[in-house]
């Protein structure tokens, strides 16, 4: 789905038409993000040829989840996966965040095992949950190569392999730990 972007120069920081974005450039540009994302790359192809600053939004608990922790975790995690000769996933830093893509829980029995990063909070009260965020149904992710406010770009650590995605559960422990 394409997402806002940062802008760089002008009044506004970011390129929807909220005046005041409180998350510039990490967002999809339309409120149906849900219904209208796609994997048809016919439709993608118009998407970016009409906007082609766009940035990545992906969708999650579709087909991934995604476990979004500061980035001194997010590292640390990954040497320990390293360590263990386990399998990580993809995975991206983003800002000072790391994203770790999983298997999807899809829809658990138990409704307490999830939930979703943008359904519990707003991105007015984002920084006073500094930890983990697990996006699964109802979120998404801002993917690589999407630009940040600062200039950076979301970025692979490790980019999709091909390989299945790893057991949610266990990199949680890797990231618990």
């Amino acid at each position: 789905m394409p997402g806002a972007y940062p802008l760089r120069e002008g009044a506004r920081a970011c390129s929807c038409d909220r005046l005041g974005c409180p998350d510039p450039g990490a967002h999809p540009l339309s409120p149906a993000w849900q219904l209208q994302a796609t994997t048809d790359t016919a439709q993608l192809t118009r998407w970016w040829s009409l906007e082609p600053e766009a940035n990545v939004i992906l969708p999650t608990g579709r087909v991934f989840d995604v476990f979004d922790v500061p980035v001194t975790t997010g590292l640390t995690a990954l040497s320990r996966i390293d360590g263990a000769q386990a399998h990580s996933g993809p995975v991206a830093a983003n800002g000072d965040r790391v994203l770790f893509y999983v298997a999807t829980r899809g829809n658990p029995d138990d409704e307490d095992e999830w939930w979703s990063c943008h359904l519990d909070c707003d991105p007015a009260t984002i920084d006073d949950t500094p930890g983990l965020r697990w996006h699964c149904r109802d979120s998404y992710v801002l993917a690589p190569p999407s630009l940040l406010p600062s200039g950076q770009s979301v970025s692979w650590l490790r980019p999709p392999d091909g390989r299945p995605l790893p057991d949610p559960l266990r990199v949680l422990e890797f990231l618990a730990d």
